[in-house]
């Protein structure tokens, strides 16, 4: 892990989506953090000591989603799977599939393992929140705050688009793992990678930190709130002592239609944009990006990482 100092930043930014505006002035106490996310070995650990089984191994029950097709009341996850060429970007069915047999040991279904895909040291993926917490709580630690999250992902920069600039590809160089050319049909590969990449793939950021951005989204402990804002004032200055202190995200009551029972578990922000964003769709691998996920759901691109606060050790 690493030792980020606390201090006050700008968080959001007013130059791609709705939901990260408007800026406004935030400050976090110091925190350790994760260098790179955890990884398929790493959470392979975790299920030898506890015996945890993720929400993708294990069949839903139809009393908890109205309405579920019984056909599909089997253990699985959601997996990306690259379309024959251009296709409406408002359709993501037309990208994600729920693959039967998916989880973390298995990302592309089945028939896909980690042993032969040479993926131990890739972020594990197919977690939902729950799995993500588990896995927290055994180790000692927490999930960030999408404050603390963000603040680590800017690596000591303000006001940048970029975990290290305002530059997508500096000089040309490759900085974190995402989507080149059209998606999602055309990946021209400039990366390197397909899919997910092995951690410390590209460089760390100002706070020595992997994969901020990229790479998989990550979970973090705060509930989706469409108006990031609220509760606080945006500033015009960057003086600290009118800043936010640790502030947290939306609630629960606020998150869920009543009306629709299976969304009534609600969502959590995911933060840093994955490999599947790109220039012409998610252009969310950046810091200030926020998008929000339902905790009962498991993908082939989300991961985490955790953090220590003050006052509370680790015990791996």
């Amino acid at each position: 892990m690493r030792f980020v100092e606390g201090g006050a930043f700008t968080m959001g930014s007013e130059a791609f989506y709705p939901e990260e505006r408007p800026l406004r002035q935030v400050a976090v106490d110091g925190f350790w953090i994760d260098e790179a996310p955890v990884t398929n070995r790493d959470f392979a650990r975790f299920v030898e000591a506890t015996g945890h089984r993720t929400v993708a191994e294990i069949a839903p029950d139809p009393k908890d989603y109205p309405g579920m097709d019984p056909a599909m009341a089997k253990a699985g996850s959601l997996v990306f799977t690259k379309t024959a060429g251009p296709v409406p970007l408002t359709d993501y069915h037309l990208w994600w599939s729920f693959t039967f047999g998916a989880d973390w040991r298995h990302p592309y279904g089945p028939d896909s393992d980690l042993d032969a895909l040479d993926l131990w040291d890739h972020p594990v993926v197919h977690v939902a929140w729950g799995d993500a917490a588990a896995y927290a709580r055994w180790a000692g630690k927490d999930l960030p705050t999408e404050a603390e999250h963000e603040f680590a992902a800017r690596g000591g920069l303000e006001r940048k688009e970029f975990a290290w600039g305002d530059e997508l590809a500096p000089g040309g160089q490759m900085m974190a793992n995402y989507w080149q050319g059209l998606f999602p049909f055309s990946n021209t590969l400039d990366d390197g990678w397909e899919r997910t990449s092995p951690v410390r793939t590209f460089p760390p950021n100002g706070y020595g930190l992997y994969d901020m951005v990229g790479n998989t989204w990550e979970w973090t402990s705060d509930w989706w709130a469409e108006n990031p804002s609220r509760g606080l004032k945006a500033k015009e200055s960057g003086q600290s002592c009118c800043a936010a202190k640790n502030p947290r995200g939306g609630t629960l009551k606020g998150s869920f239609d009543p009306s629709q029972p299976q969304v009534r578990i609600g969502r959590k922000v995911i933060k840093g944009g994955s490999h599947l964003c790109a220039l012409n769709h998610c252009q969310r691998f950046r810091p200030a990006a926020r998008h929000p996920e339902m905790v009962d759901t498991s993908t082939s691109h989300i991961g985490f990482r955790c953090v220590v606060r003050s006052g509370k050790s680790a015990r791996r």
